[in-house]
Order: structure tokens, then C-alpha cells, then sequence
């Protein structure tokens, strides 16, 4: 049941469709790299958009994460949020 729970979570993410609290989960996994290598450009991506979806922890870590990013990597995180929105 749990695999199946997470495929809906999957086609809700995809599609556009999560609440805040998905896009927030999105979020840590690329700041925490689990199981890939750290991203902070996606993560402050996915957490741009969970700030927009109400998620208010969103803002907090989004804030954080941009102390250790560099300009061009905050540009780039809300361009690539933009884009994201403008698809979905």
C-alpha cells in the first residue's frame, strides 16, 4: 500500500496537483542530497514553490539555503521555479 501512496504523490508532484507539504519534502530531499548529491539550486526551487502553496517552514529553510548559495544560483533557482509554474 505504501508504493502505491507514494505513486499518487509522484503523479501529484508531476502534475502540479501537491499540496505545500510535498513541494517542502522535494525541498529537503535535494538540500539533503538523500540519495543523490546535494542540489541547493533545486531545493530552493521546490521550496519556492511551497512557500507559494502556503508552506510557511518553506520560507524559513529557502532562506537559509540562500545564505549558502550564490547569486547566479538563487537567479537560477527562480527562474527554473518560474518555469516549473508557468508548465504546471
Amino acid at each position: 500500500m505504501a508504493r502505491i501512496e507514494h505513486i499518487c504523490e509522484d503523479a501529484a508532484i508531476v502534475s502540479g496537483q501537491a499540496d505545500g507539504e510535498m513541494y517542502f519534502r522535494m525541498g529537503l530531499m535535494h538540500a539533503n542530497g538523500r540519495g543523490a548529491v546535494p542540489d541547493f539550486v533545486e531545493a530552493h526551487k521546490w521550496f519556492n514553490i511551497a512557500a507559494m502553496r502556503g508552506e510557511q517552514r518553506a520560507v524559513a529553510l529557502r532562506r537559509e539555503l540562500s545564505e549558502e548559495m550564490t547569486s547566479d544560483q538563487i537567479a537560477a533557482a527562480q527562474r527554473a521555479a518560474r518555469e516549473w509554474l508557468s508548465v504546471h
